[in-house]
């Protein structure tokens, strides 16, 4: 008597939701190290980089969830004004304006 034994119908589909699933842990860890990173390098610095690191922004910005975690805002005197609401209050609409001004000579023309 043969050994029937049930196979699964499509078994890639198990394997690739595996290693999704294993992608998925692995983003997943390199996003908690990525939160504690920090950098302090120059602007022109970073524009000669950023060729090399274009791969990686690409991916980071496209999963826009994960990014908002990781975004961090270290508080000083420019951004905590904008955060806390001490911006000054804006001022009313001037309306009509004029600007003085002479032609010289005007006269000869007309």
């Amino acid at each position: 008597m043969p050994n029937l034994k049930p196979s699964i119908p499509y078994p890639s589909r198990r394997d690739d939701e595996r290693r999704r699933e294993q992608a998925n842990e692995q983003i997943d860890k390199f996003y908690e190290i990525f939160k504690d990173m920090s950098f302090e390098i120059s602007f022109t610095v970073a524009l000669i980089l950023i060729p090399n690191f274009a791969s990686t922004l690409k991916a980071l910005i496209g999963n826009k969830e994960k990014l908002s975690e990781m975004a961090r805002t270290s508080m000083n005197e420019h951004c905590s004004t904008v955060i806390l609401n001490k911006l000054p209050k804006k001022l009313r609409d001037p309306g009509k304006f004029l600007i003085p001004c002479e032609f010289p000579g005007m006269d000869e023309c007309l």
